[in-house]
């Protein structure tokens, strides 16, 4: 039926027009069977509510926008479907705007962030999630103005102990892990390739490193930066050739095959030689020659919970300030096995 309404819905299931809408804003108080048969007929008459009178009435826009930055060097695919999947699934629409990383100005970086949030506001979206982890961005700030204009705002890995609501993964942690790891099968000469260090996570994983290494008494080994892509840890890895090492920390996964590459062009093997450990556990990893021993986030908890804790404080204002932390876990494969004597 062309143009369908509510009413029209309401006639073809034999109820009242205000149970339709009851089952169309997911109020408890309609009985299973008959929101079954409601739910079937807005499909069998492709009913489609008019949202922006809804959002009117309630004041809402049902929308909900989602700001990444450098997911053209990182971020995980699963982590953005199961946002919008979560969002779906709660009633919403998603708005998404990537923001591109500028390598060479992190300031230009921050500039584009800012721009990206406050075209979105125009939207008149009810929340804003954010993945943006670059240091200088003043989320206390923009957390403060989100809320000025009823707009709640939720960082997705953020720096641990921010004062502003955060869904974060504990980066030292898994850094500690993974690096004990290599401590506890006897590496003593143990060299790393960073993420970049504007960014909280390869911050945060690299000063672990470190730390770890400190504790056990051990020399920091040699260390290069990347940009989180294959051909950085290429590169890297062939500039660290010059150093001694048994084993070798990489801040992603993706810099980790390049260097695995790098590695087995001189002739080293992966763990015969050289040790080799990544980390966030891409669905590839376990497909590396050999497979990669590396900390895994749960990039789809952590969506589905971002988008949880955005909704909560739509729904609830005046929720006192939570930053939630989920913790790494170490993925055992057949990149790492103990120095040669």
């Amino acid at each position: 039926m062309p143009n369908a309404t509510l009413r029209d819905v309401a006639r073809r299931a034999g109820v009242s027009y205000q149970t339709v809408s009851r089952v169309i804003n997911n109020h408890a108080n309609v009985a299973d069977e008959t929101r079954q048969r409601i739910l079937e007929t807005i499909d069998e008459l492709d009913y489609h509510p008019n949202k922006a009178a809804r959002s009117l009435a309630a004041r809402h826009s049902q929308t909900l926008a989602l700001i990444t930055f450098g997911l053209d060097f990182y971020g995980p695919a699963q982590m953005v479907v199961n946002i919008e999947r979560a969002a779906r699934n709660a009633g919403y629409d998603l708005i998404f705007s990537n923001v591109a990383s500028n390598v060479t100005s992190t300031s230009a970086s921050v500039k584009s962030i800012h721009a990206a949030i406050n075209s979105i506001r125009r939207w008149q979206v009810d929340g804003i999630l954010m993945i943006t982890p670059i240091l200088e961005m003043n989320y206390d700030t923009i957390a403060k103005q989100g809320k000025s204009e009823n707009i709640p705002i939720v960082q997705i890995n953020g720096p641990l102990g921010a004062q502003t609501p955060s869904v974060v993964v504990e980066q030292r942690a898994g850094s500690r892990m993974i690096t004990q790891h290599l401590i506890d099968l006897g590496h003593r000469r143990i060299a790393e390739i960073c993420g970049p260090q504007t960014w909280f996570d390869a911050l945060e994983r690299h000063e672990s490193w470190k730390a770890t290494l400190n504790a056990a008494r051990l020399d920091t080994g040699a260390s290069v930066e990347g940009d989180w892509t294959a051909q950085s840890g290429y590169l890297a890895a062939k500039q660290l050739l010059g150093s001694d090492f048994s084993a070798l920390v990489v801040g992603n996964d993706q810099m980790a095959l390049g260097a695995m590459r790098a590695l087995r062009e001189v002739g080293l093997r992966v763990p015969e030689d050289v040790s080799v450990v990544g980390f966030d556990d891409i669905a590839e990893s376990s497909f590396f020659e050999p497979p990669l021993t590396t900390i895994r986030q749960d990039f789809a908890a952590l969506g589905k919970r971002g988008i949880e804790t955005l909704i909560e404080r739509i729904v609830n204002p005046g929720l006192a300030l939570q930053q939630q932390v989920i913790y790494p876990e170490l993925v055992l494969r057949a990149s790492t096995a103990p120095p040669r004597k």
